[in-house]
């Protein structure tokens, strides 16, 4: 019996995620293929477009996994640190930049591809959650509706290029000339972002 044989209900699909996950760590977004999934998956190269359409179908399926698990990653470093917005603001930015360490095809798929259609309803809805998740909770340090005030959108624009510009340069393993995370276990270098993170929220919040 084939390994195509042994799936079930949905469990075609989420092979095929996984499969996907697989063959755009390996290969990236720019070589990423529909036949690669299906080996992968060992299952017939029609199954991947039955399922997900072409190959931006399943990339985008694949974000919008990926953004479930960025909001997660978030949320479980905010569980860890003191409900205060100062610190939940910046252990959403740990959050964010264990995600890119963990996830590095994922991010770059998310955050610089163009492959993904923006205008699909649940990668639309689940971007857009996590969006509104951050200038909530800007908005609890700076008391301001970022969607009101220019200055607090403002916040939220350069604490988002924090977290985002130390998650690029970690995950890309560019840090080298940054001494003080050289040699840092991974106690040591929560301790230097979070410090990193808390200097970029607005001195006068």
């Amino acid at each position: 019996m084939g390994k195509k044989n042994n799936y079930h209900h949905g469990d075609l699909r989420t092979a095929l995620l996984t499969a996907a996950e697989e063959e755009l760590l390996e290969k990236g977004v720019e070589a990423f293929s529909l036949r690669g999934v299906a080996k992968r998956a060992g299952v017939s190269h029609a199954a991947p477009t039955h399922h997900f359409g072409d190959v931006q179908g399943l990339l985008t399926a694949l974000s919008t996994i990926g953004y479930q698990r960025f909001i997660k990653a978030q949320e479980q470093r905010q569980s860890e640190r003191p409900a205060d917005p100062k610190n939940q603001l910046a252990a959403a930015g740990l959050g964010y930049i264990d995600f890119a360490i963990e996830n590095p095809a994922l991010f770059r798929l998310m955050f610089g591809s163009k492959r993904p259609d923006k205008s699909d309803e649940a990668l639309s809805a689940v971007s857009t959650t996590a969006f509104n998740k951050l200038a909530k909770e800007v908005q609890q340090v700076t008391k301001l509706d970022p969607f009101v005030d220019e200055s607090a959108m403002a916040d939220v624009l350069a604490t988002w290029a924090a977290a985002h510009g130390l998650a690029e340069l970690i995950s890309a393993e560019q840090t080298g000339r940054i001494h003080i995370l050289q040699h840092a276990n991974k106690e040591e270098r929560d301790a230097i972002l979070l410090n990193i993170l808390m200097r970029a929220q607005t001195s006068d919040t």
